[in-house]
């Protein structure tokens, strides 16, 4: 299907660690897809999407130790199947599972996952999901009942069936995503997989035995009682989508709702932790 798209080229001083903060304010008001440069990033909306009052509503953009300034074009019926098809390379996470597009070559892998991203986070490139695909293989999810918040692709909800889960809840609140995972999950002939479009007000009522989720750290820390009061006892929830310098902030949050660290991975300053009640 083709759109028509707005470019925004944002240039950002310092660049670290705003780009990635301004990326996932920007993903909360139509934005919805973003490609990095040296110096900040292009943002993709739809234009029939674009509203004028959009970036007011970024607090970031008014804060006096940030320069922050954009261009922006329109760009007519590009189709975005082709692009991503273009530069989406297949990856292999710890010799063992493979995160790949359709019309790749089947790799000899123990865990073969088929995608198609589209405008949906979560093809296992970025640290944040590579390291959570890394939790979920190394831990076990045998006949547990799982949330993955934050689904993007479904790519982890798709890898914890894999690993024997027997029922998952994926969540995510954009339409887009919400779509691309009801495919993806269709796409793997994965049978436990349940896909909802909506936020943590979905949680009420619901017990998990694990919950994974890669978001980011507001919003992680807005909602970490509705992940504790979703865990079963000894339940194990797995957080990404933040920095390292903010592990002591999220470890916090966890403790203050029962929630006790167990380790975490780091890679590029990136993190994912894993925490128990």
């Amino acid at each position: 299907m083709e759109f028509i798209y707005l470019e925004f080229d944002f240039k950002i001083k310092p660049l670290e660690p705003w780009r990635d903060i301004l990326i996932a304010e920007l993903g909360d008001t139509g934005f919805e897809s973003f490609v990095e440069t040296e110096d900040g990033f292009l943002g993709y909306i739809q234009k029939k999407d674009w509203k004028g009052t959009i970036l007011e509503q970024i607090e970031l953009l008014s804060r006096k130790n940030i320069t922050v300034s954009f261009t922006q074009k329109e760009i007519e019926q590009v189709n975005w199947n082709e692009e991503w098809e273009k530069n989406f390379e297949p990856i292999i996470v710890d010799t063992i599972c493979s995160v790949r597009a359709p019309f790749h070559e089947k790799p000899n892998v123990q865990y073969d996952i088929i995608i198609e991203p589209k405008m949906s986070f979560g093809t296992g490139h970025h640290e944040t999901t590579h390291m959570m695909i890394q939790h979920i293989l190394k831990n076990n999810w045998e006949d547990k009942k799982v949330l993955d918040m934050g689904c993007g692709t479904a790519v982890l909800a798709i890898l914890a069936e894999m690993k024997g889960a027997k029922a998952i809840d994926a969540i995510d609140i954009d339409n887009w995503c919400y779509e691309n995972s009801l495919e993806n999950v269709e796409r793997n002939h994965s049978k436990n997989i349940t896909v909802f479009e909506g936020d943590a007000s979905l949680l009420k009522e619901k017990k998990y035995d694990t919950i994974i989720a890669n978001i980011n750290r507001n919003i992680l820390l807005q909602d970490m009682a509705s992940y504790a009061n979703s865990l079963h006892k000894n339940g194990e929830l797995y957080l990404s989508g933040f920095y390292i310098e903010d592990l002591p902030l999220i470890t916090d949050e966890c403790n203050k709702q029962g929630l006790t660290y167990v380790e975490n991975i780091e890679k590029n300053r990136w993190v994912a932790a894993k925490f128990v009640n």
